[in-house]
């Protein structure tokens, strides 16, 4: 080849580097797949977490709620709470999610040159003399400054160049192969680490046999497996050890091959399609038949022959403004650079789909189960709610017909009541006058029977009045308590029991079964107050004649003409000598009614001699002085007789008399009082049962109000219960939506 056809190979190769590189600057990165789709998944978790959150203390709230019982069950709190605890937990693990990419094979095969060139700088130290012995990994950090921590510390040392990195796991003597080095590179110095993107590092696989343990610890999370393999040589056994164990844990890994250093190809290059052909054929009968992780027609698109070294060199050298050769070219690299980038592309497109759906498939799953289980429970609120409502207000409609029905009956019943207790009252009294009217006649009778020491002194006198009038009383009102009091009491207790069986049916079932008739048994009082009623009473126990002016005179004229009488005779007495005719009438009047001369104590059988005179000359002349004489012997000795009769116990029988007829009369005038006061006395007692009655039903009214309040109050709260579970319902539904479109856009799974 000539020195111009060198040059012109030189310039094109030049033009195919710039070309690329912009290419790759320009182009979106197919990572931002994940990163949207985690941006996206992250915001629906965190609006799940709130929305089960708030269903959480809505359940929570409903079930303590004393008058929304069994409305949400405690089963439900603790399922909704334990979907709260789950969608923390997954919420948790997307913020900390990222797609991770391991790089294995052996040593010095250019895992570390591989990351770099994919980082578009050093970051791991490389080259000839440097193996690494744990393992690293590389994430972006939104610091300025680059810092590394280890599996025994959250210390973060600092390191700011690739040789300060390499100085650092060099001093770190603890370190050994199964240790992770965690590397933390600015994103604004690598774009690639700005998708949340991890590169690990790994010592060789033919360093150690703790395979099963790298696998355990570092890769079974991990998306993607690259296996770097030297192109001058073929895969080893031992790299096929480790990625058959690999196979074991995980099912069907997802593996690339980049076969490095192809660069050296160009050595040789009438066995290049040989070359490449036979490590091509190698490559796809590991993937396809031994580990059976991929299809036949899909496996070269899986292997891939490039050389990091160049690749890095070119990167770095555009990224200072040097041209990007740095020197002259091995021939094919144009080629073997768009092979990084076709690896990188499709590397990129695939693990951004893979990692989307291994990272946020099961999640998203989890979540539809959850936000399942959430309307389920708002479902069911909502139904315990809507039936409980319905109950509630059919209760309340029951509850405002019967506090109606119990007013206009208390109504109507109170008059009718009304009346049968005046009835009732004036049956009484009625029986109590004739008892009365009885016992008034049985007086003289009851009088009789008293027995106590009589004494005509003025104190004896006054004491003996007192115990008679207490007899007198006791014994009436006995005598009335045993015609009345039985009869009345039967009455009173039946009358009662109707109040009670009238009133009944107006208070609730529960209230029925615990009246009873009053424990205090009615009993009548009769007030007859002697001691009142016979205050003015004044006995007149003097000696009376029978036959005496005064006895004649009320014998037979009666009490009214008799005091006339005797004051029209005090008044002639005091003008005897003034008008003669006036006393020839009064001798005449009193003659003709056959009365004789009183024997009052201030008149006596004295009389002035005018007046005797004359009324002896006219008896005289009539009838003889014989019959005059016997006469005058029959007066005085009957006046003796009776003078002499008149002892103490005639003075006792003279005083019962006079009060047996001042106490009737007395009686007799207060008789109708005492009945009212009986039937008084009855009603009183009726309406107090009917009050303490109407107290029950008045009660009732209250307890009915009181209750159509509290169901009014719960049918709001189920209202509200069932607008809030309605709500949260369709916020369950718009979230199920956002799953479904985040499903189709990034999963494409079906639910």
């Amino acid at each position: 080849m000539t020195s111009f056809e060198k040059r012109h190979h030189l310039n094109c190769c030049n033009s195919v580097v710039r070309a690329v590189l912009n290419m790759e600057q320009d182009d979106v990165s197919p990572l931002q797949h994940f990163v949207v789709a985690k941006r996206t998944i992250s915001a629906m978790f965190q609006q799940m977490l709130e929305y089960v959150r708030e269903g959480s203390d809505f359940v929570e709230e409903t079930r303590k709620s004393e008058d929304l019982e069994h409305v949400a069950e405690e089963e439900q709190c603790l399922q909704i709470q334990a979907c709260s605890r789950k969608l923390s937990v997954i919420n948790d693990v997307l913020a900390r999610r990222h797609m991770k990419v391991a790089f294995f094979g052996r040593t010095s095969n250019g895992k570390s040159t591989v990351i770099n060139a994919m980082l578009r700088e050093r970051v791991l130290p490389s080259g000839i003399g440097h193996t690494t012995n744990c393992f690293l990994s590389v994430e972006g950090t939104d610091g300025e400054h680059a810092y590394l921590t280890t599996e025994d510390s959250e210390e973060r040392k600092s390191i700011e160049t690739v040789n300060h990195l390499a100085h650092a796991l060099h001093m770190d003597r603890n370190q050994d192969s199964g240790c992770l080095v965690r590397v933390f590179w600015p994103k604004t110095k690598c774009a690639v680490l700005r998708d949340d993107l991890v590169l690990m590092d790994s010592p060789g696989t033919d360093v150690t046999s703790e395979l099963d343990s790298w696998i355990d610890k570092f890769c079974l999370d991990a998306d993607v497996f690259v296996l770097v393999a030297n192109s001058e040589s073929t895969i080893m056994n031992t790299e096929k050890h480790f990625f058959h164990k690999v196979n074991e844990r995980i099912s069907k890994p997802n593996i690339f091959i980049l076969n490095n250093r192809w660069d050296a190809s160009v050595l040789e290059p009438e066995y290049l399609e040989d070359v490449r052909k036979q490590h091509m054929d190698r490559c796809v009968s590991f993937l396809v038949e031994e580990l059976k992780v991929v299809d036949l027609h899909k496996a070269p698109d899986r292997i891939f022959f490039v050389s990091a070294k160049e690749v890095l060199s070119a990167r770095i050298h555009r990224a200072q403004g040097m041209p990007e050769t740095g020197g002259a070219l091995a021939e094919g690299f144009q080629e073997r650079l768009m092979e990084f980038q076709s690896f990188e592309r499709t590397f990129e497109e695939f693990i951004s789909q893979s990692a989307v759906k291994t990272k946020f498939e099961q999640h998203t799953i989890r979540a539809w189960q959850i936000i399942e289980s959430v309307k389920a429970i708002m479902d069911a609120i909502n139904i315990s709610s809507a039936e409980k409502k319905v109950f509630s207000l059919e209760e309340r409609e029951a509850q405002m017909d019967r506090l109606e029905f119990v007013r206009n009956q208390l109504n109507f019943l109170t008059e009718d009541i009304k009346d049968k207790i005046k009835a009732i009252a004036d049956e009484v009294a009625a029986k109590v006058s004739s008892a009365m009217a009885e016992e008034i006649c049985f007086l003289s009778v009851l009088v009789d029977e008293f027995c106590a020491d009589f004494s005509p002194a003025p104190n004896a006198l006054t004491l003996y009045k007192t115990k008679l009038m207490a007899y007198a009383e006791e014994r009436m009102a006995k005598n009335l308590d045993l015609r009345c009091s039985s009869t009345i009491n039967g009455c009173v207790m039946s009358s009662q029991r109707d109040i009670m069986d009238t009133l009944r049916p107006l208070l609730p079932p529960a209230a029925r079964g615990h009246l009873h008739l009053p424990h205090r048994r009615f009993t009548m009082t009769y007030d007859l107050n002697f001691s009142s009623l016979c205050e003015n009473f004044v006995e007149d126990i003097d000696f009376h004649f029978s036959l005496g002016l005064t006895s004649l005179v009320n014998r037979f004229l009666g009490p009214a003409k008799a005091k006339q009488a005797l004051s029209l005779l005090n008044q002639n007495l005091k003008v005897t000598s003034s008008s003669a005719q006036t006393q020839d009438e009064l001798a005449i009047s009193m003659a003709t009614g056959l009365v004789s001369f009183t024997s009052r104590a201030s008149v006596g059988v004295l009389v002035t001699a005018g007046v005797c005179d004359d009324i002896f000359g006219q008896v005289w002349r009539s009838v003889g002085w014989r019959v005059v004489v016997l006469s005058v012997s029959l007066y005085g000795l009957l006046y003796l007789y009776e003078r002499v009769t008149w002892t103490n116990s005639s003075k006792e029988r003279a005083l019962k008399q006079q009060f047996v007829d001042y106490a009737t009369q007395r009686l007799q005038a207060i008789s109708h009082i005492l009945s009212s006061d009986c039937g008084q006395q009855v009603q009183q007692e009726m309406v107090a049962v009917f009050a303490r009655m109407c107290q029950q039903v008045d009660k009732s009214e209250m307890e009915l109000e009181t209750e159509i309040r509290r169901l009014s109050a719960r049918i709001q709260r189920l209202e509200s219960v069932q607008r809030r579970s309605k709500t949260l319902r369709h916020k369950a539904t718009d979230l199920e939506s956002r799953l479904e479109s985040f499903s189709a856009q990034y999963l494409q799974i079906q639910h």
